[in-house]
C-alpha cells in the first residue's frame, strides 16, 4: 500500500491517501502544541510512540468488543486505517478533577470521582472547542441520538478497558479525549489516536506526570515522559 497525495495536516498527524479509497495512511509527527495552538514545540520521538501506543491500544480494545479503525502499522510512524468521516465532538471521559475541569468548576486536582464523567466539545479551533451537551450536538446536527448513545457506551468501555490495563501498569488513567468516525456504511468507530497527547497518566505510586502535562506546564522532562509511559506499556502489553 503506498501513500498518494496528502488529504490533511492537523496538529500532530498528516492522513494521505492510498490506492484503495477504504483506507488511508495516517503519519504521526513530533510536533506538539497546547491550548488550541497557542503553545507550539517539538517532543522528540513522539510521533514514533504515539503512533505504536494507539496502535497497541487499538488492536487490545478490538478484541474486547470496541471498533476502531486500526487496520496495520506499516513502520514507526505510519499507519493504515480505514477511511471515516469524523463525528465534530470531543469525548472526554475523567476519572479524576484535572486540567480545565479544575479550572472551570474550582475542584482541587486529583479529586477521584465516585464514578466517570463524560464530556464534549465541539470539534472547532475558530470556536476553542465549546463545551457542548448531546442535546446542542442532536440540534446542530453533529449526531444523531443513536450516534451519541452509541459513542458515549464505546467511551465509558474504553476507560474500563484502559483503567484496568494503565492499573496493571502501575499508571493512574486521570482522563483521556477520544474522538470518533463514521464507517461509509454509517457505523460507529473509534478512530483517532490514544497516546500521552491525549491522556492523562499519572504514575499510581509517586503521582509523576507521565504524558503532555509535562510540555503543557514547561515542567520539563517530556521525552523522558513519553518514553516511560511507552515502556510501561511494551512491558504489560
Amino acid at each position: 500500500m503506498e501513500k498518494r497525495e496528502q488529504l490533511y495536516e492537523g496538529k500532530a498527524k498528516k492522513v494521505y491517501a492510498t490506492d484503495d479509497p477504504e483506507l488511508l495512511i495516517v503519519s504521526y509527527k513530533d510536533d506538539a502544541t497546547a491550548f488550541n495552538g497557542q503553545k507550539r514545540g517539538t517532543i522528540v520521538g513522539k510521533g514514533v510512540i504515539n503512533n505504536r501506543m494507539s496502535n497497541m491500544l487499538m488492536q487490545m480494545l478490538e478484541k474486547a468488543g470496541i471498533p476502531t479503525h486500526y487496520v496495520e502499522e506499516i513502520n514507526e510512524r505510519d499507519t493504515i486505517v480505514k477511511k471515516v468521516s469524523i463525528v465534530p465532538l470531543e469525548v472526554i471521559i475523567r476519572n479524576i478533577a484535572a486540567g480545565s475541569f479544575s479550572k472551570r468548576y474550582g475542584v482541587e486536582e486529583g479529586v477521584v470521582f465516585d464514578t466517570p464523567t463524560i464530556e464534549f466539545s465541539y470539534k472547532s479551533d475558530a470556536l476553542d472547542d465549546p463545551l457542548m451537551n448531546s442535546y446542542h450536538a442532536i440540534a446542530m446536527k453533529l449526531a444523531t441520538p443513536e450516534e451519541i448513545e452509541t459513542i458515549k457506551k464505546y467511551a465509558f468501555a474504553v476507560n474500563e478497558q484502559l483503567k484496568a490495563f494503565w492499573k496493571e501498569a502501575g499508571v493512574t488513567l486521570v482522563d483521556f479525549k477520544l474522538e470518533f468516525g463514521r464507517l461509509s456504511d454509517g457505523t460507529i468507530v473509534l478512530a483517532d489516536e490514544i497516546s500521552p497527547d491525549t491522556c492523562r497518566f499519572w504514575d499510581s505510586e509517586t503521582g509523576e506526570k507521565l504524558d503532555k502535562d509535562r510540555f503543557r506546564r514547561d515542567m520539563g522532562g517530556v521525552e523522558d515522559a513519553y518514553a516511560e509511559i511507552m515502556k510501561r506499556l511494551s512491558e504489560h502489553l
